[in-house]
């Protein structure tokens, strides 16, 4: 029974950690690394980069078979994306999106496979503004999205301790109601 409640918190954990969302801002002209980090001990097998508000066919970046397909790319993103770490080491599926403009504000979705047959998905929210106060910096933009990510793992973390507390909890009473059904049977 604890294994089971174990193995559905590692699966809500994973699940909620797999898919957080982080708000980037730049200003255009800027390149700005958009993050993305597989399981670093598993080889990355497939990556895909999209952009689901744009109506038509194309990736921002797809990546499979080891090598990156730019004939597979939404023509608005040739020859400006990049992998961060061309070896993809310790599970980086980052990508670089060079010279910024408006129209690249939108949600992007990073999506990886793994040869450990896992799946993780992670979306990116950015926004392109002219705005100096509100800019990120190059390398990743807005700092406030590792505040979400570490709220995130506490409140991962709260629920299963709560679900361990719960299971401990079940199996001491069905442990006591069977020490009684035993008493009451030799009596």
């Amino acid at each position: 029974m604890l294994l089971v409640v174990f193995l559905c918190s590692l699966i809500v954990s994973l699940l909620a950690a797999s898919e957080d969302q982080q708000e980037i801002k730049v200003n255009p002209g800027q390149d700005v690394s958009l993050l993305c980090q597989g399981l670093r001990d598993a080889s990355v097998t497939l990556l895909e980069w999209t952009r689901p508000d744009l109506k038509s066919d194309g990736y921002v970046f797809f990546y499979r078979n080891e090598r990156p397909y730019e004939n597979y790319q939404h023509e608005s993103f040739q020859g400006r994306v990049e992998l961060r770490d061309p070896e993809l080491k310790d599970g980086d599926a980052s990508v670089v999106l060079k010279n910024v403009n408006m129209n690249d504000t939108g949600t992007y979705e990073c999506r990886i496979v793994t040869n450990a047959r896992q799946e993780i998905k992670h979306l990116i929210d950015l926004k392109v503004t002219d705005s100096d106060h509100t800019a990120g910096d190059k390398e990743g933009g807005d700092k406030e999205g590792g505040d979400s990510i570490v709220v995130g793992l506490a409140v991962t973390m709260a629920l299963l301790l709560l679900l361990l507390l719960l299971a401990v909890c079940v199996c001491r009473k069905r442990k006591h109601s069977s020490e009684k059904k035993n008493c009451t049977v030799t009596n």
